[in-house]
C-alpha cells in the first residue's frame, strides 16, 4: 500500500516469532495509521518503511483493521474500494456483533502474473464477505441435524432467526474446537449485554440470572429427531423453556414450559474437567474417535421436575456446564431468600395438615383448619428420610432434648416438587454461612450496570 496506491500501508505477512508477532495484537490487513505519533495514513510505502527502520528498538504503532485488504477476492489498482470499515475494532473475521464468512466470488479477476508487463493490469487483495451472520442469540452446534451423531472437525452456526444456518469446516480438530470456543464466547458476552440491558428495567425480583441454548434430550430412545434445540432462562421465581429465545415482553409469555426454581433438581450427569482440557486433551494425546460416536455425555445435564419427570439437556463446551450449573445454584438461593417459605398442603393419619418449609425456622407441621402447630423442626436437626416413590415420605428428626430420632410419616398429593423444595432451602441455608458464596451472589455488578 502507499499514498502512491491511494490506500495505507498494510501488513501483508506476520512472521512467526518475531517482535511484531509476540504482541498479538498484530494481524494481517491491520493499516498502520500513526508510528510514535506520527500520522502516516497519507505516506508513500516508501516512508513509512523509513519510519519504519530508524523509529529505534522500541515501536509504537496505531493501526486500523481494514476488510478490504487481507483476502482472496482481487481488483485492479483503480477500481472502486468500499470505504474502511470504520466500527472495525479486531483485526479477525469474528466482530462484536456478528461472524463474517469469507471466499472467492465466480467473477473474481485472475491473480497477478509474477513478472506483468507495462499495459498488464495489477491487482490488490481485499475482503469478500460471502456470509454474515448476527451472533446475538445465535447457536452453535456439533451435531448433525436431527440426529445425535457428532460432526467431524466442524460445527453449525445458526443465527437467531433460524433460518440463516451456516456449516463450518476446519482441517483439524484442534482449529474446530478453537473456533467455536471463540464464536461461543461471543455469543456469551452478547447475551450478558442483552440481560443487562433487560435487567435495568426490571424489578429486583424479576432478573434474569441465565440464558442461552441447549440441545434438548439428546439421546432419546423414540424414533423421532433426537436433537432439538431449546432456549432456556432462569428468570426471578421461574425456569422458562422456550422453543427459540424470546425477543419482546410478550414472548416471556410464550414459553413452552416453565417450573418454579426450587421445586426443580439440577443435576450434572458426568464429572466434567475446567478449560474444555477433556476434548482438548483427545485432540492432543492423538486420540482418534468415531465421529458416529455420541460423544456429549460428558457435557450433559437434567433438570429433575414434578411427579418424577424430567429434561435431559446437553450443552457444546464444558465452561458451559459450569456456568449453567452456578447460574442455577445462584437462581435458587435468590429466589429462596425471596419467597422466605414455602407451605404444602399434606395429610397423616386422615387429618389434613400443612408443611411450611422456613428459611429461618426450618420444618412446621400444623393442622389445615385450627392452624395449631404439631411440631417443629430445624434443618439441622434433620437426620434422614425415605420415600415410597410416589406420595409418601418419612421424615427422621432427632429430638433436641432427648437426642431420640422421631419419624414423622407424610403424604403430598405432588411428593417430588416437595422434596425438592425442602432440598432447595436446605442447600441455601448452608450456603447462606459462606461469605464467599453470599458475596458471589449479587448480580448487580454483573448483570446491571
Amino acid at each position: 500500500g502507499g499514498a502512491e496506491h491511494k490506500v495505507p500501508v498494510v501488513i501483508s505477512k506476520m512472521f512467526k516469532d518475531q517482535a511484531a508477532d509476540q504482541t498479538g495484537k498484530l494481524f494481517v490487513g491491520d493499516a498502520m495509521l500513526q508510528i510514535n505519533g506520527i500520522n502516516v495514513e497519507h505516506c508513500s510505502h516508501e516512508e513509512v518503511v523509513h519510519l519504519l527502520r530508524t523509529a529505534g528498538e522500541e515501536v509504537t504503532i496505531t493501526v486500523r483493521f481494514l476488510r478490504e485488504v487481507p483476502s482472496f477476492l482481487k481488483l485492479p489498482l483503480g477500481s472502486p474500494v468500499p470505504p474502511a470499515d470504520q466500527s472495525s475494532r479486531v483485526s479477525s473475521p469474528l466482530f462484536d456483533s456478528g461472524l463474517h464468512l469469507n471466499g472467492n466470488s465466480s467473477n473474481t479477476a485472475p491473480s497477478s502474473p509474477s513478472s506483468p508487463s507495462a499495459n498488464e493490469p495489477k491487482y490488490e487483495k481485499r475482503w469478500l464477505d460471502a456470509v454474515s451472520l448476527p451472533l446475538l442469540m445465535a447457536r452453535v452446534s456439533r451435531y448433525k441435524a436431527g440426529t445425535d451423531k457428532l460432526r467431524s472437525n466442524s460445527f453449525e452456526v445458526c443465527a437467531l432467526d433460524g433460518e440463516s444456518i451456516n456449516i463450518l469446516q476446519f482441517c483439524t480438530a484442534a482449529e474446530s474446537t478453537d473456533w467455536l470456543q471463540a464464536i461461543s464466547s461471543n455469543i456469551s458476552d452478547l447475551t450478558l449485554e442483552n440481560m443487562k440491558m433487560i435487567n435495568r428495567y426490571c424489578s429486583p425480583d424479576d432478573q434474569i440470572v441465565h440464558m442461552g441454548w441447549v440441545c434438548g434430550n439428546p439421546h432419546a430412545d423414540d424414533a423421532g429427531p433426537s436433537s432439538t434445540f431449546k432456549f432456556l432462562a432462569l428468570r426471578g421465581p421461574w425456569l422458562y423453556i422456550f422453543r427459540s429465545p424470546p425477543v419482546s415482553a410478550t414472548d416471556w409469555g410464550q414459553a413452552e414450559t416453565l417450573y418454579i426454581l426450587y421445586e426443580v433438581l439440577f443435576k450434572v450427569h458426568k464429572l466434567w474437567m475446567a478449560e474444555d482440557c477433556w476434548i482438548q486433551a483427545k485432540f492432543y494425546l492423538g486420540l482418534q474417535q468415531d465421529e458416529e460416536l455420541q460423544d456429549g455425555e460428558p457435557f450433559c445435564f437434567s433438570i429433575l421436575v414434578g411427579h418424577g419427570q424430567s429434561h435431559t439437556f446437553s450443552v457444546e463446551m464444558t465452561s458451559d456446564l459450569a456456568v449453567w450449573e452456578k447460574s442455577f445454584q445462584r437462581a435458587v438461593f435468590m429466589e429462596v431468600q425471596r419467597v422466605g417459605s414455602k407451605t404444602y398442603m399434606c395429610s397423616s393419619q386422615g387429618k389434613v395438615l400443612c408443611l411450611t418449609i422456613d428459611f429461618g425456622s426450618g420444618f412446621t407441621c400444623s393442622e389445615s383448619s385450627s392452624k395449631k402447630i404439631l411440631w417443629r423442626y430445624k434443618f439441622s436437626q434433620l437426620k434422614g428420610s425415605s420415600d415410597d416413590g410416589k406420595t409418601r415420605v418419612k421424615l427422621l428428626f432427632k429430638n433436641a432434648e432427648n437426642k431420640q430420632i422421631e419419624m414423622k410419616e407424610l403424604e403430598f398429593s405432588n411428593l417430588t416438587a416437595v422434596l425438592h423444595c425442602i432440598h432447595s432451602f436446605i442447600a441455601s441455608k448452608v450456603a447462606s454461612v459462606d461469605p464467599v458464596f453470599v458475596n458471589s451472589q449479587s448480580i448487580s455488578g454483573k448483570y446491571m450496570i
